[in-house]
């Protein structure tokens, strides 16, 4: 099973270019798979909009803490590391336009030698949403759409270039390069908590990264995310799953049992803790904890 390391959300650290490259190197010294990045176009400051992965239905951060684009972050980010991973968690699909955002993510894993995983979802935020043009309601049709859209322009077509007819995304003869590192393209995984997520993940994706939800409910979307794939002639073994727990939570027993479960990632989350040092020294005894062998940071 793989580890990934997600980077702070807000907090000043994640936009100084020395902490955030301190960071993001130390990670990959002590041996984690992947650097993941979240996203949010804009905060909104007295929204109606329940956030669904926590009881109180609001986010742990102040509105005004920095949230850094995180494509750039970690475009940022992959010039200054080696070997890690690179992948978002996740970036709100809806918020961008599928031609422009095909070309950005092509151009980061073309230029970091393949090290782009791409997670996606459909956002929560309604008056975010809408700020970005887009209808709310529409958000998880236009999301698959999307995902179509950057694959045929990932595609080998030739010099007649792609087209593509569908409710929100049409045209033909598009070229779009350069094209990603890998033949395949990049992989996109589909984060969410509920039945469509899973759904969209089996029938598009690379893999699934469920939030919020655990023992039965986590079970039985991963069962709906193998039988979309199975439905549209897809191999279910070929998906990855992804979890989300704390760094300094985790236990090796937890680890081994949710690889029994057929967790193939789990992405450790930092908390609120904002001092480097603690944070490396965190990542230092978490390696050391879950990759014995592996970690080489101190």
């Amino acid at each position: 099973m793989d580890y990934a390391i997600a980077l702070p959300f807000g907090g000043p650290g994640v936009v100084d270019p020395d902490w955030v490259s301190e960071f993001a190197r130390h990670a990959e010294s002590c041996g984690y798979e992947s650097l993941v990045a979240a996203e949010h176009s804009a905060m909104v400051s007295g929204t109606a909009s329940v956030y669904p992965y926590s009881p109180t239905g609001r986010l742990s951060v102040d509105v005004d803490q920095p949230v850094p684009d995180p494509l750039e972050l970690l475009s940022f980010l992959a010039a200054r590391t080696a070997t890690i991973q690179l992948a978002t968690g996740v970036l709100i699909l809806p918020h961008h336009h599928p031609v422009v955002l095909a070309k950005r993510v092509a151009t980061l894993d073309r230029l970091s030698r393949g090290r782009l995983r791409l997670c996606v979802g459909v956002g929560w935020l309604r008056e975010e949403t809408e700020a970005c043009g887009v209808d709310f309601a529409t958000r998880g049709r236009r999301a698959s759409e999307q995902v179509e859209v950057m694959r045929a322009l990932w595609a080998e077509c030739g010099p007649e270039g792609a087209a593509y007819e569908g409710e929100f995304f049409r045209f033909r003869g598009m070229l779009c390069r350069p094209r990603p590192w890998r033949p395949t393209g990049v992989p996109i995984h589909f984060g969410g908590h509920s039945t469509p997520a899973a759904r969209r993940a089996g029938r598009y994706g690379d893999g699934f990264q469920p939030l919020g939800v655990d023992g039965p409910e986590l079970l039985r979307l991963a069962t709906v995310m193998r039988r979309a794939a199975e439905r549209y002639g897809r191999d279910p073994d070929r998906l990855e799953l992804s979890l989300y727990r704390g760094l300094t939570e985790l236990t090796q027993e937890e680890a081994a049992a949710l690889a029994g479960l057929g967790v193939h990632r789990i992405i450790l989350q930092v908390g609120d803790e904002t001092d480097l040092e603690r944070l490396k020294d965190q990542m230092s005894a978490g390696a050391a904890r879950l990759l014995p062998g592996l970690a080489e940071g101190t």
